[in-house]
């Protein structure tokens, strides 16, 4: 009988434990290990909430003239397995959207590398948390979607420190300004 007592008292204690949420910052040097391969991993589980996520996808710098390509996603492991972040880089840039988003009132993004322009914003609508980030180099662009963020986390502070951690791993030298100077045609003289 007592046995039974005890094992009552730990299920009962058990069920009243909430799961709290992780408020550290997202770290600001990108360290292993990582998920994509540019990825770390410490970030992606911080601002998610997920511990030892799913992940699909790769990215290729050397595509697209050396502007790269690809994506990354995150997906909980358990239950319908969500996706809760999705990460691409293109070779589609465009500083256009970007314009218009700031224009809007989105806030911008720091100028993380030289050449960068880009906005961040959490979706105050949402009820999973979900925060964005764009940012545009060149040809390049990087967007992260925070589909289902932490809650009691800073979502778009998260996409915000991200951005950072990932930016100088994905966007190679072909994105910078003064590469697309340097392979521009020169113009002949007659």
């Amino acid at each position: 009988m007592t046995v039974l007592a005890c094992a009552l008292a730990v299920s009962v204690a058990c069920q009243n434990e909430e799961v709290k949420v992780d408020l550290s910052p997202l770290p600001t040097v990108a360290a292993p290990p990582y998920i994509c391969e540019h990825i770390p991993l410490k970030a992606v589980e911080l601002m998610t909430g997920v511990r030892n996520p799913l992940v699909r996808g790769s990215f290729d710098l050397t595509l697209a003239g050396g502007l790269g390509d690809g994506s990354c996603g995150v997906y909980q492991r358990e239950g319908n397995r969500l996706k809760v972040l999705l990460i691409n880089l293109t070779p589609g840039g465009d500083r256009k959207v970007v314009e218009e988003q700031l224009e809007d009132g989105a806030p911008p993004l720091p100028e993380i590398l030289p050449g960068v322009t880009g906005y961040y914003f959490k979706d105050t609508g949402s009820p999973t948390n979900m925060a964005y980030a764009l940012l545009v180099r060149g040809e390049a662009e990087i967007n992260i979607q925070l589909e289902i963020g932490a809650e009691g986390r800073d979502n778009a502070a998260d996409v915000l420190a991200l951005m950072k951690l990932i930016a100088p791993k994905l966007l190679t030298d072909a994105s910078a300004p003064s590469a697309k100077a340097k392979t521009s045609p020169t113009p002949k003289k007659d």
